[in-house]
């Protein structure tokens, strides 16, 4: 399990900037005047005091305990309801800017109750320190890691209120096989969430995993593009959302031109439009699953309304609504849905999600899948 933000609703609206708009969560950066906090759309969390927002008036500057926020967002029946204290938020912000504040280590725990070390990152704390997948975590601080929960070892690891800093110390113990146990001294550092993951394959074809879209994303996507490739995997199974001009940016990579899409702000509507130039000729397959969420779905159901990609796997999570958030006076952020957006044909995600074109069925192993249509579709010459 990566380390991400401990609740589980905010991680599913780790998300969707559109400059002055989010489809998902929150982002530095993204407020609608540069420098002055307040009029920001999301589209994947909510609220903004809701009293005062029932009211017509614009809760900014109010003061609400997380209990009162959470009691307003229920009280209001909004799904995507959200409330994040000053720290959460900023955290949010700095995912959203492709950076995280950890020590470069991803942590599972099997059926056997071991908790062991699943990913290193290149190049951060963890790895400087020689930890490498595979070893096992036994202890983090003086308490043992398989008695914690998988959740509160993330967030040790992220580190408690007042240790969220670069520079701030963890102490993990580990050992390596049947070696012997190693006490490891790792300090915070922020570091690059990578989200982006690029594989070449036989034949030319090229697989491009995207987790998240975050900053830089699109600019990753259409690097990866420029090396010889006949055929394009666009995965984005388990992707949360993220940046809409990223995923926007990422379709227009496929398109030669023309609607990416849509959604509300402020009872108007703002229209996505790709410029000309994109490699509208090599054949591209989506991969999707039921994680595939908010921007991911904007710029899945982009290419398969223009016909641009075949889209495979399973039925998309269905996330397509539009937040605005509002900065309470404690630096705390409520975030409220107000619209939805749309793809060019006009169909919302919201409820439904996004139906495959060729689903894989049952265990059916859908990158493989993937692999097939993508043959079926024959090459670039």
């Amino acid at each position: 399990m990566p380390e991400t933000p401990r609740r589980a609703r905010q991680a599913a609206t780790l998300s969707l900037v559109f400059g002055a708009v989010l489809l998902a969560g929150a982002a530095a950066g993204a407020w609608g005047d540069p420098g002055t906090p307040g009029r920001r759309v999301s589209a994947d969390a909510a609220p903004a005091a809701v009293a005062t927002l029932a009211a017509g008036q614009d809760p900014a500057g109010a003061a609400l305990s997380e209990q009162q926020a959470e009691h307003l967002i229920g009280a209001n029946g909004d799904r995507w309801g959200a409330y994040y204290s000053a720290q959460e938020y900023a955290e949010f912000s700095q995912g959203l800017d492709g950076r995280y504040l950890g020590v470069g280590l991803s942590v599972g725990r099997g059926q056997d109750g071991v908790t062991a070390v699943s990913q290193v990152q290149p190049g951060g704390p963890a790895a400087e320190a020689g930890i490498a997948a595979g070893d096992r975590l036994l202890r983090i601080g003086p308490d043992e890691a398989d008695r914690l929960p998988v959740t509160e070892v993330v967030a040790r690891l992220r580190g408690r209120e007042g240790e969220r800093q670069v520079g701030s110390e963890v102490v993990l113990a580990v050992r390596r096989d049947e070696g012997e146990v190693r006490e490891v001294r790792l300090r915070r550092a922020l570091l690059d969430s990578q989200q982006v993951a690029v594989e070449r394959l036989d034949r030319g074809v090229v697989r491009i995993a995207v987790r998240a879209f975050t900053s830089g994303v699109a600019e990753q996507v259409r690097a990866a593009l420029r090396g010889p490739h006949s055929g394009v995997v666009l995965d984005l199974r388990g992707n949360s959302g993220g940046l809409v001009e990223e995923a926007a940016g990422t379709a227009a990579a496929f398109l030669d031109g023309g609607p990416i899409g849509s959604y509300q702000e402020r009872g108007g509507t703002r229209e996505l439009t790709a410029p000309p130039g994109g490699d509208q000729r090599t054949p591209l397959v989506v991969l999707v699953d039921g994680g595939t969420m908010s921007a991911a779905e904007l710029l899945t159901g982009a290419l398969q309304d223009r016909s641009r990609a075949v889209v495979v796997g399973a039925r998309t999570f269905g996330k397509g609504t539009v937040q605005q958030p509002s900065r309470l006076a404690d630096g705390a952020v409520l975030e409220l849905t107000v619209g939805r957006y749309f793809t060019p044909s006009g169909r919302s995600p919201e409820g439904g999600g996004l139906t495959p074109d060729v689903p894989a069925a049952g265990t059916e192993d859908a990158g493989a899948l993937a692999l097939r249509v993508l043959a079926g579709l024959g090459t670039r010459t």
